[in-house]
């Protein structure tokens, strides 16, 4: 497996799952497949951040930094099977949200 850059843009992020989804067999899940996925990881994240506030939790959470970390995974793999450059949605959404009043 290609290693990632110590500094990578959300391009290079977006290769690197591409990859390694290859690598580990995972390029054949649906894109509703990944949906249902980054679902259950966003679950994951808030439990982790339960657990991280110290509110009551029914089981065990996980690390918060792990949580982010699946879910910017499966972004990146649905982004990958729409063909969306991440880094140019990132920053044309940015655009139009800027012209927006926020107040």
């Amino acid at each position: 497996m290609q290693e990632l850059e110590s500094h990578p843009d959300i391009s290079d992020l977006q290769k690197y799952v591409a990859l390694m989804e290859l690598e580990r067999g995972f390029d054949d899940q649906t894109s509703i497949e990944k949906c249902l996925l980054v679902g259950e990881e966003v679950g994951e994240l808030f439990k982790a951040v339960r657990k991280a506030e110290g509110l009551k939790m029914a089981s065990h959470g996980s690390e918060v930094a792990r949580e982010l970390a699946d879910v910017l995974i499966y972004l990146c793999a649905i982004a990958n099977r729409y063909g969306i450059d991440l880094e140019s949605a990132f920053r044309s959404t940015e655009a139009l949200n800027e012209s927006r009043g926020w107040k």
